[in-house]
């Protein structure tokens, strides 16, 4: 943290003196310790310096009196300071705390990172949310420091960041595709943001893969550890023909599939190289900041496992199974709407009997994207006969359910981006076909709540059984209390549990 002649020396315009539901000591002994379990949670800005670090910062801790705390980089910027260059606070991977929210915040944040702000301005937002544009923009200054506004020209930075480091595309083509009105703005914000014009930021090495590859290539980094066998034998076990792609070699694994990005798709493979994934996308790059938000959600890239796992294993009967599987995460999707309907068609049917169902879905109604196929919208299947969809290989009130709730989903009344989990789940489980199971699993996997424990799936139930727990639905329902907010994270290692070689490959699809 280098002296900055033009330090912060008054106490900062919203400061937020406990962010993570710490108060100002609990959080300065949590700087002091380097304790990982707040990276991602929390932020602290020093006023003698001017810049705001991370709680594992290697530099020397500042005394107390020169610190300042905030629940988001954004507001640490809002309030005059600049991000570090030691610890990188502005790359570092983000956090899961507000998923297993409904609350307006944490609505208000998960449109942000889809680019709401960039679509449609705060009144947009404001709009999508249902309030006024100044009850949107007092809930977030409350919550995290920041209102929406500064919240989307962080989120533009930090594209911007990405590949002015990681490509050789020109500064003005950045600028742009991050979605800035003018190279004059891109550049005061950057400056603002990261202390330096984006020029300074260029970093040759790492841009020479890049420039070789026709595609846009990306590294996001990961907090380790990452059980990446696991991701993969998920992935592996449920790609669809015709949408994906999984390869394994000795190496490790590459997942290639169709990622919607607003009204584009791109074709994009992942591969976990150590403490980051290297994204390859054939995308426009304008459509970067929301293809990292997409990846980053579907491969669980912020999870926090040092606090998950230390709330587990808190369990005696889960122990065992947070040791033997350190960074398990719990992998969600690019698209929520292709997961409901994952979700549906694998009612009662095995893993393979669902993928082959889904299979020919995409064959009948996606349409083509470079090599593979798009996995078909809402309002395309919306728009089918509920006798042809059956005619796919599923019972017909199966595939009046598929068309009603795509008719939900295309008329707005379910609302898959922008609605409370909880009030999502009981919108499904209000159409005809769609249980406690189906609800639950759309939460976990479309939604990404990590709170979710779907106790009637038949995985949970043997893995329950197979580490002593109650098997019967409620009563592991109510065992599982003690686990929130992480009872994602315990499914997945209940599914682990129930087949230790292969683990994600008994949960339905």
């Amino acid at each position: 943290m280098t002296t900055n002649p033009a330090a912060v020396t008054t106490e900062p315009r919203g400061a937020i003196t406990a962010p993570a539901g710490l108060d100002v000591d609990a959080a300065y002994q949590a700087l002091a310790a380097r304790d990982r379990r707040f990276d991602g949670r929390i932020w602290f800005g020093v006023t003698s310096t001017g810049v705001y670090c991370r709680p594992v910062c290697p530099a020397q801790t500042p005394k107390p009196t020169n610190v300042r705390f905030f629940a988001s980089p954004a507001a640490a910027v809002s309030s005059g300071f600049r991000a570090c260059k030691r610890c990188r606070p502005d790359s570092a991977p983000g956090s899961r705390h507000w998923d297993h929210r409904g609350d307006l915040a944490a609505r208000a944040l998960r449109l942000i990172a889809e680019g709401a702000v960039d679509d449609g301005g705060v009144a947009g937002l404001a709009r999508t949310l249902h309030v006024s544009e100044r009850h949107v923009h007092r809930t977030l200054v409350a919550e995290v420091g920041a209102g929406p506004l500064q919240l989307a020209t962080s989120r533009r930075a930090q594209t911007a960041k990405l590949l002015v480091e990681q490509t050789s595309l020109p500064l003005a083509e950045v600028a742009f595709a991050a979605g800035f009105s003018s190279v004059r703005q891109f550049n005061d914000v950057m400056r603002k943001e990261f202390g330096v014009p984006p020029s300074h930021l260029r970093r040759s090495p790492e841009s020479l893969v890049a420039a070789a590859d026709p595609r846009l290539v990306l590294r996001l980094r990961l907090r380790p550890p990452y059980d990446a066998v696991a991701v993969g034998e998920f992935l592996a076990a449920r790609a669809i023909e015709g949408l994906e792609e999984h390869v394994v070699d000795p190496g490790g694994w590459t997942h290639r599939r169709v990622v919607p990005l607003g009204v584009r798709t791109a074709v994009v493979d992942v591969r976990v190289v150590g403490d980051h994934v290297v994204v390859r996308a054939d995308a426009d790059v304008r459509g970067t900041a929301l293809l990292v938000s997409r990846v980053r959600r579907w491969l669980d890239l912020d999870a926090e496992p040092a606090m998950v796992e230390a709330a587990l294993a808190t369990d005696p009967a889960l122990a065992p199974l947070v040791a033997a599987r350190p960074g398990l995460r719990v992998p969600t999707t690019v698209d929520p709407w292709e997961t409901v309907v994952r979700a549906i068609v694998g009612q009662q049917v095995s893993v393979a009997g669902a993928r082959t169902i889904l299979g020919r879905i995409v064959a009948a109604y996606g349409a083509p994207a470079s090599d593979l196929v798009a996995f078909p919208t809402a309002a395309e299947l919306a728009a089918a006969d509920p006798g042809d969809v059956a005619a796919l290989g599923m019972p017909g009130a199966r595939a009046r359910t598929v068309v009603a709730v795509a008719e939900a989903v295309a008329d707005g009344s379910l609302d898959l981006l922008a609605g409370d989990p909880a009030d999502v789940g009981a919108a499904l489980e209000a159409l005809p076909g769609v249980g406690p199971w189906t609800s639950a699993y759309v939460r976990l996997r479309a939604l990404g709540d990590p709170d979710v424990l779907p106790a009637t799936d038949l995985g949970i139930r043997h893995g329950a059984r197979a580490v002593g727990l109650p098997e019967q639905p409620c009563a592991l329902d109510e065992h599982a209390r003690a686990w929130s907010p992480w009872r994602s994270y315990a499914a997945q290692h209940l599914w682990t549990a129930a087949t230790p070689s292969t683990p994600s490959t008994l949960e339905t699809p």
